[in-house]
């Protein structure tokens, strides 16, 4: 039976760690954290099952940066691997560990596609001894001759789940390969199925098994709402959410329409914009910054936002096609509620959905409360906090890079972030405006 830690000063952590977590403001450990650390840190294979957003990132990041502290790189030849599935988690992850790195002296960088290839091979030349990266961007940088992974001593595979689902098992095979073949694997997933078994089986060496919040690990602080709405009536009642004070991310089905729906609250006065697969990656990390820091309040997203974004005061997720799968569910969810904060997931259902989201909220394991809504119900505005938009169109403006520095300097925690409020109390004037610019 395996040790679980009441604080982080029972751990073992390099003392400059728990000083850099009492400066970040962390006293105590989530429960993911206290049950794997021990093992963790003593160089066990440790495999972690828990909900998205419920403290794995530093699960393996603490241990990982603990174990390589004191010691240096060599040009190309990292330390240690965290390996994700998407652009946004390494980028999350990157800057979850960076306060901690620092404390450490460790270097990190992060590859992904869609940056940069030659930026991230001078990062790698330089020396980083941690590299966080999604599996394509690793295997070109690898083909050049930029990296190689013999040195590195402890792995990390972090929502291995999604890896799979998106069909880079194959390339993560291929990158445990050529890894120390006696170092240290952590694989953390939601769930053990497509395929994540046999990599589990393969890669890991009598790996210690935590499992918190087990099952479909739904959460207290999480309330699940499925709102049975008529077609003619979704895309005001849809509007009307959009426009709820805080920050809210809608999920849709497809590019196209997630683009469509960005537009249409923009010309009604919602401060929305859309994150898909079809962005670049500038674009991608500019939208989630102005969504941070409050100049976009309503995030119209596909799938590819449902791992990897993490928003401070993100109290809503509004399923506004709802999905097929319980996992996606359980991952778009769990964009809100996360570390402990309070947060509600709502979906709107036609008649025609109801059979198929009531076989998803069972496979789920969510009881949600179900009820009939009309755009200007009092039901729909005690569930959401809907609200009549202000009618006045808004365009959305990148600020200029100086700004934009600010802006992740400042955290970005509130709901409002400085910028302008969307709706006035004059907001029914019939009389025409020019559009504003925020």
């Amino acid at each position: 039976m395996t040790t679980v830690i009441p604080s982080f000063a029972h751990t073992g952590l390099a003392p400059a760690l728990l000083t850099a977590l009492t400066a970040q403001g962390i006293t105590e450990p989530f429960p993911i954290q206290s049950a794997t650390l021990p093992d963790s840190l003593a160089g066990r294979d440790v495999l972690g099952r828990g909900r998205t957003g419920s403290g794995k990132t530093l699960a393996f990041g603490l241990p990982l940066l603990s174990r390589t502290a004191g010691r240096k790189a060599r040009p190309g030849r990292p330390l240690a691997l965290v390996l994700v599935p998407t652009r946004e988690l390494a980028q999350q992850v990157t800057t979850a560990l960076a306060p901690y790195a620092r404390a450490v002296g460790l270097r990190c960088a992060t590859v992904v596609g869609g940056l940069s290839l030659q930026r991230q091979a001078d990062a790698l030349r330089a020396g980083a001894e941690v590299v966080v990266a999604t599996p394509g961007r690793l295997h070109d940088l690898i083909n050049r001759g930029d990296a190689r992974l013999d040195q590195v001593e402890i792995t990390v595979l972090d929502e291995a789940d999604q890896m799979a689902d998106m069909g880079f098992l194959p390339q993560v095979t291929k990158l445990l390969e050529q890894v120390a073949p006696q170092g240290q694997r952590m694989l953390f997933s939601a769930t053990l199925d497509g395929g994540v078994d046999r990599l589990v089986r393969r890669f890991l060496s009598n790996p210690v098994t935590h499992s918190v919040d087990p099952g479909t690990a739904t959460v207290t602080a999480m309330t699940h709402h499925v709102l049975h709405v008529d077609a003619l009536d979704k895309p005001d009642a849809l509007t009307r959410i959009a426009a709820r004070e805080g920050r809210t991310i809608l999920f849709m089905g497809t590019k196209h329409r997630a683009d469509r729906l960005a537009r249409q609250l923009l010309s009604k006065g919602v401060r929305a914009a859309a994150l898909h697969g079809g962005k670049s990656q500038p674009q991608r990390t500019r939208i989630l910054e102005q969504f941070r820091n409050g100049q976009v309040t309503a995030l119209v997203a596909t799938d590819v936002a449902a791992r990897g974004i993490h928003v401070d005061g993100l109290d809503m997720v509004v399923n506004v096609d709802p999905p097929t799968e319980a996992k996606d569910y359980l991952h778009r969810g769990g964009r809100t509620a996360r570390a402990g904060e309070s947060g509600t997931v709502v979906t709107l259902v036609l008649p025609e959905q109801r059979r198929d989201v009531s076989r998803l909220m069972a496979t789920a394991g969510i009881r949600p409360e179900s009820v009939q809504v009309r755009a200007d119900g009092e039901a729909l505005a005690r569930v959401t906090g809907a609200r009549e938009p202000s009618g006045v169109p808004v365009t959305i403006v990148a600020p200029p890079p100086a700004q934009t520095a600010r802006a992740r300097t400042s955290g970005g925690s509130t709901a409002d972030g400085g910028a302008r409020p969307a709706h006035r109390a004059s907001g029914r004037s019939r009389r025409p405006r020019r559009p504003r610019t925020v």
